[in-house]
């Protein structure tokens, strides 16, 4: 056999500890005429199945890691003052403030924060 396709490579290497007593002759379908129904019929990808591969699979891991990362105070400093000279950060500021009650902010908002905001 030139090159195994991934199910003929799965089973050589399951019984490979057998292979000082056997030869593996693939035969092909019109010449192997005498194959049961079960030995060609498609297995499940899935755990049951003991040819399943894993690696194969396209399910996602989850990484469970927390990185905890110590920020100096200039950081902050320049994310508040950022949020006071953007005009829409700014205003986002006040209305949430729970002592502002004038809607006209809300008016003051750019097309884009308003629907964020409504």
């Amino acid at each position: 056999m030139k090159t195994p396709n991934r199910h003929m490579l799965r089973w050589q290497i399951a019984i490979q500890e057998y292979r000082a007593n056997m030869t593996i002759v693939h035969k092909d379908g019109n010449i192997h005429k005498n194959a049961d129904g079960l030995s060609r019929w498609p297995l499940p990808k899935n755990i049951v199945n003991h040819a399943y591969v894993p690696e194969e699979a396209s399910a996602q891991i989850p990484i469970e890691g927390i990185s905890v990362t110590d920020l100096n105070t200039t950081f902050f400093e320049e994310v508040r003052n950022n949020y006071t000279q953007d005009k829409n950060c700014s205003i986002v500021c006040q209305l949430l403030n729970k002592d502002c009650k004038d809607n006209s902010l809300i008016h003051a908002l750019n097309e884009v924060w308003k629907k964020s905001y409504d």
